[in-house]
C-alpha cells in the first residue's frame, strides 16, 4: 500500500438495505473521525450485492457528501461472502473492518476492536471479532445461531462464540490468502487460526433492525452451513501449516 493509503478500509455488504445506508455511513464517519489513530484517514467501501431497491442510489448520494465513500456494484446477487471478498480486493488499506449493512452492528464499537488489533507485538497476525450481547433478533434466529455456534466450536475448535457477528477487524493480506468459498465469512476465525493468527473476541452492541427485513433463511442456511462445515474440516485436515519459507542469500 502507498503512503497515502487510508488507515482503515470499512467494507459493508449491502442487499436491499434502502433506508439504512446513509444513517449507517454517518455513524461510521462519526466513530472513526473521533478516533485519533484514524481521524479522516479511512475509506468506506459499499458493495451493492444485486439490490432491487434504492440501495445503490443511496450510496451514490452518500458519495456526493463524502469522497471517502466508494461503491462496488454486483449485477446480480452473489452472496455475502462474495460481496465481502470483492470489497476487500479493492480496499487500499492494510487493515479491514467489516460491518453489516442492516445497522444491527454499532459503529461505536469499532474503535475498541481497532485498539485490540493494533496493540504492539501482534505482528499484524490477528483477527478481532465481536460477540453480540443482548441480541435483538427473533427467538428462532437466536436459538439457531446458538446451536450452530456450539456445533462449529466443537468440531473446529476455533474458540469463536459468535461467528455470525459481521463486526470484525483483520489484515487485508491475511484474508486474501484464504481459499475462497461461499460461506467463508463464517469460518474466518478457524481458517486464520490455521494460518497462525491470534483470534480475539470482545462483546459488542446488537441493535434492532430499523429498516427493511432480515434476509436469513434458517433452514437453507442450516443445510448450506452443514455442507460448509464439513468442507472446512476437510480443508483444515488437508492443509499443512502455511510456511512462506525464507530466501537464502
Amino acid at each position: 500500500m502507498s503512503e497515502t493509503s487510508p488507515q482503515i478500509s470499512v467494507v459493508i455488504p449491502l442487499f436491499d438495505e434502502s433506508g439504512n445506508v446513509q444513517p449507517l455511513i454517518d455513524e461510521i464517519v462519526a466513530a472513526l473521525t473521533a478516533y485519533a489513530p484514524v481521524g479522516q484517514s479511512y475509506e468506506i467501501i459499499c458493495v451493492n450485492d444485486g439490490s432491487a431497491d434504492a440501495t445503490a442510489e443511496e450510496v451514490k448520494q452518500a458519495k456526493q457528501k463524502n469522497p471517502n465513500v466508494r461503491l462496488i456494484e454486483h449485477g446480480q446477487r452473489l452472496g455475502m461472502s462474495a460481496a465481502i471478498r470483492n470489497g476487500i480486493r479493492r480496499a487500499r488499506s492494510t487493515w479491514i473492518l467489516t460491518i453489516d449493512g442492516d445497522r444491527q452492528n454499532d459503529p461505536v464499537d469499532a474503535p475498541r476492536l481497532l485498539d485490540l488489533a493494533w496493540q504492539e507485538g501482534r505482528d499484524r497476525k490477528v483477527l478481532v471479532g465481536g460477540i453480540r450481547v443482548n441480541r435483538r433478533d427473533t427467538l428462532g434466529k437466536r436459538l439457531a445461531s446458538r446451536f450452530a455456534n456450539k456445533i462449529r466450536k466443537a468440531l473446529l475448535n476455533d474458540n469463536c462464540p459468535d461467528t455470525g457477528c459481521s463486526l470484525k477487524v483483520f489484515p487485508r493480506d491475511s484474508y486474501l490468502e484464504l481459499p475462497f468459498f461461499s460461506g467463508l465469512h463464517r469460518f474466518m476465525p478457524a481458517l486464520l487460526k490455521l494460518y497462525g493468527h491470534e483470534c480475539i473476541f470482545t462483546p459488542v452492541n446488537d441493535r434492532p433492525r430499523a429498516h427493511g427485513v432480515s434476509k436469513s433463511d434458517f433452514l437453507g442456511r442450516a443445510v448450506r452451513g452443514t455442507y460448509d462445515l464439513f468442507g472446512v474440516i476437510w480443508l483444515i485436515r488437508h492443509t499443512p501449516a502455511p510456511d512462506r519459507g525464507k530466501e537464502i542469500a
